[in-house]
Formats: C-alpha cells, structure tokens, sequence
C-alpha cells in the first residue's frame, strides 16, 4: 500500500504515540510492582573459600524467605527470586558478582556482602548504579558512607564496645575495668576505644599485644596486681581462649567481656574451663524466647534440621527488611525503595530496627553467657 505525505505524517505519528505508549506501560509493570512478572534480588556472599559457612547460612536463610514470601503470593502480587553469587571472600570477586546481577540479571536491590571487606567493595558499584544494597552482617563502619543506597540490618562495631561498658557497670555493677586489645586489628581497636570511653568505672589499666602474638604472659601480670572487676577483651575466639586461660594462670579472676568475635563453639575447645562465665555481645541467640526468634529457629529446623546461627538470622532479617519495603512502597523504583528504608522501622528475628541518619541499624544487642562449655542466652541489652 502506497500512502500519501498527509497519510504518511499521520501514521508515523501514530505509530509513536503506540510506541510511547507501550514503553510507559512497560516501565509502569517493572517499576511500580505491579502484578506481572518477578523482582529478582542478588546475594553476594562467600559460598565457597575460608568462610564459606557464612555465605552458606546466610543463603539458606534467605531460601527459606523466599519460599515463605512466594507461598504467601509473593510482594504485591510478584513472585520473588533471590540469586546468590559467590565471592569467595575476596573484594574483586564482589564487584565482578554484584556486576553481574546489576547488568546481567537486572536485580531490583542486593543483599549483603556477608563480610566487610566484600561489602566495602562492593557498596561504591552500587551507589554508581543506584541500586539499594543492605548487608546483613558487615559491620565496619566505614560500609554506608559509599552513599544514600547503602543500608545495613547489624549494628556497627563501636557499639558493641559501648553496649559491653554499659553492661559491665549497670549489669554485672562493676567499678574498676582492664583492657587488653590487639593494636594492630581495627575491630579490636574500635571496640576498646568505645568500651573505654563509655565506661563508667575506673579503667586501673590498657594494655596491648600485636597480630599474631601467642604468648601475653607479660600483659597479663601488668593487669593482675589491679584486680579489675572487668577484663575486657575484643578479639576473636582463637587469642581471647588462650589469654583467658593465661590470665588464670597469672590469678586473674575478672569477670572476661567482649564481642561478636566470640561466638564459635572453638572457644571452649580451646579455653577449656577458663572460658565459662564470660559475657559478648552478639546479634541474635537460637535461644531467645521473643515470638520472632522462636518461630525463625522453628521454620528453619523444620526445612534444615539445624539450628540457624547469627549469619542466617542476619541475612534473614536483612531480605526481610528490604521485602516490606518494597511492600510498603508499592514499587520496584529504586528511589522509592530508599525512601521506604529511611522511613523503615519494624521488629525481625534480631529485634527491632530503625535506620539512623547514616543508615546503620539502631536496635538492640543480645548478650550471650559461657556457661558449662556452650552459649546460653543472657539478655537483650538496648543502647
């Protein structure tokens, strides 16, 4: 069919008013959640390498939420599909990971790094892309400051230091502190500073030891003539087990008190008995009685046959948190998603959480005790 210029300029301006039509309608289906099609979502963690049962947790976890949200039909009427990617703990293998699922995969948000490291990579892609990311468990504080789309569900490591200082003197009503830190290891660093400046008491000594250190016999006898009611240690399980032990060695009979890095059943393989009656923050127990914890610990047994540890409650609140927001806000549209999170306040597995101004978790911390060589559930301990 031949047309004429009038009829020519007629079609043609029809046929792109069809064609802007049609790309409205297209953008309105993928950005505003609407009832067709599935919002996919990435996670980057180590699945294989040295901790590969970090990513491995967290990636059950977060199979598990999938299937809870998809039975429940889905987010706004869309199904949700979670892709994992592996980096294997290493920051390059992030980024090439998290390319992967912004370019590739066309994913709405990702959920985590697993580790800091991996986040801290990883989160300036993102914030290029503009993509919301929330990791569950890195907890360096330098994480959120790559910009407005990046979150976190955990709370940070100098508030841990102050949680454990407030503990100590409103808790265990202790008057006089030590401190032993490894000078060399930021995490350590950044928890000794904040336990020493909120602490109440008296701090009757600071001492230090370097990475790789195996004997702090020295230390130790500097700290014992002082008594403290406190020893404070904020290092990792492998060195706290054997100063523990060294410290009542030397008669050092302080109550030990430190973080996160406690947590591994080695710690009492190691300490032996010096390491009963020890208190450190963490995020989440198995054995917190609050409704969301039970009812976590009871899905995932029933679907795994395994007790969940912190990493897959983290992971499991962190696909949660960014789930309801997308919920909430109707919307796949990244800046709508970011709006929710500011705003975001609501109870998970490990708590209530809120977000601050530099979007890191404001919640609480749980307080675990050593006792007859396991982990037991002390207390919820707010800021």
């Amino acid at each position: 069919m031949v047309l004429g210029k009038k009829s020519l300029k007629k079609f043609i301006a029809c046929a792109m008013s069809l064609s802007l039509i049609a790309s409205l309608v297209g953008c309105e289906g993928k950005g505003s959640g609407g009832t067709s099609g599935t919002i996919k979502i990435g996670f980057v963690a180590p699945l294989t390498g040295s901790n590969s049962s970090f990513g491995q947790s967290g990636q059950k976890a977060l199979k598990l939420l999938e299937e809870q949200t998809n039975s429940a039909g889905g987010v706004n009427g869309q199904k949700v599909q979670i892709i994992s990617v592996d980096d294997e703990g290493k920051p390059a293998s992030a980024v090439s990971g998290g390319q992967k699922l912004i370019n590739s995969d066309k994913v709405t948000a990702i959920i985590g790094p697993v580790t800091s490291t991996c986040a801290n990579a990883l989160a300036p892609i993102c914030q290029q892309h503009n993509v919301p990311m929330i990791t569950g468990s890195g907890t360096n504080i330098s994480i959120t400051k790559a910009g407005d789309c990046i979150y976190r569900t955990c709370f940070i490591d100098p508030f841990q230091g102050k949680v454990m200082a407030k503990f100590a003197a409103d808790d265990l009503k202790a008057k006089t502190a030590a401190i032993l830190y490894n000078n060399g290891d930021d995490y350590s660093k950044g928890l000794a500073e904040a336990f020493k400046s909120s602490f109440t008491g008296a701090i009757v000594d600071t001492e230090t030891y370097n990475t790789g250190d195996k004997d702090f016999n020295a230390q130790l006898t500097k700290i014992a003539p002082h008594k403290p009611d406190v020893l404070f240690l904020p290092d990792y399980y492998s060195v706290v087990a054997i100063i523990m032990k060294e410290a009542r060695t030397v008669g050092i009979k302080s109550i030990f008190l430190g973080g996160d890095g406690f947590d591994s059943p080695e710690l009492f393989s190691i300490g032996g008995d010096a390491v009963n009656g020890a208190y450190f923050s963490n995020h989440y127990s198995s054995d917190d009685t609050s409704k969301e914890v039970v009812q976590f610990v009871k899905s995932y047994k029933e679907k795994y046959n395994s007790t969940p540890d912190a990493l897959a409650a983290l992971n499991y609140d962190a696909g949660k948190v960014l789930l309801d927001c997308i919920k909430n806000a109707k919307s796949t549209d990244a800046n709508t998603i970011k709006s929710a999170l500011k705003s975001y306040g609501g109870t998970v597995v490990c708590g209530h959480i809120k977000f601050d101004s530099n979007r890191n978790a404001v919640k609480s911390a749980v307080i675990i005790k050593t006792k007859d060589g396991k982990e037991t559930f002390y207390k919820k301990f707010a800021d």
